[in-house]
């Protein structure tokens, strides 16, 4: 009986011992960048982001698995834009430089909300513009709904009789990360620098 006893103590410090690894592994695992972070998100950075299917400005065919190895700073928006989208387009490129400079690579991504203006050799000039290695994604309505519906983007096309119709969108940039997919939200209203801070923080505690 003493035996028996015994086992069972030894079994069950070992299933607790096992059960403290396993959170000690998972607490390491899942990092919550909040050092890094700014912005609260609702519902946890897990519920942003998100498989998705686009073709980029070379008429590639990608999706998020293409993107799954570098970091990333997405953008939604739309080449026809007057003002919001090549402001925030060019902060961003501007962070990519200066990471550059401070020895980080991210990739720019630019995503369209525009399916019917937005044809390929739109995007590649607008792309080539803003930055050389910024990288241009559209598709039909329907996949880039399915995109931004990941993402909790939010537009709507204003409808019109001619072709210079405006889209009602959001205006956040999202940052991805290898390992991680969606870490954390830049606002418009940050700097060029304060961006570069922010995505080299999370890079340097990934």
């Amino acid at each position: 009986m003493i035996r028996l006893y015994s086992f069972l103590a030894i079994g069950l410090i070992a299933a607790l011992l096992g059960g403290l690894g396993y959170m000690v592994f998972v607490g390491q695992g899942a990092k919550d960048f909040a050092q890094c972070r700014a912005t609260a998100i609702s519902g946890g950075s897990g519920a942003i982001g998100g498989p998705f299917e686009l073709v980029d400005h070379t008429g590639r065919t990608v999706t998020d698995a293409d993107f799954a190895d570098r970091p990333v700073l997405l953008y939604f928006g739309y080449t026809f834009c007057p003002d919001v989208c090549p402001l925030d387009t060019a902060r961003n490129a501007q962070a990519v430089d200066i990471l550059a400079e401070r020895g980080y690579e991210v990739t720019p991504v630019f995503v369209s909300v525009d399916h019917q203006r937005d044809t390929q050799e739109a995007l590649a000039e607008f792309v080539r513009f803003m930055h050389p290695d910024m990288i241009g994604l559209t598709g039909t309505e329907a996949q880039i709904r399915e995109a931004a519906r990941a993402y909790r983007v939010y537009f709507a096309i204003n409808e019109s009789d001619d072709d210079f119709y405006l889209i009602d969108h959001s205006t956040f940039s999202y940052f991805l990360l290898p390992g991680h997919g969606f870490v954390d939200i830049i606002r418009r209203d940050q700097a060029p620098e304060q961006v570069a801070d922010t995505l080299a923080c999370f890079i340097d505690n990934a």
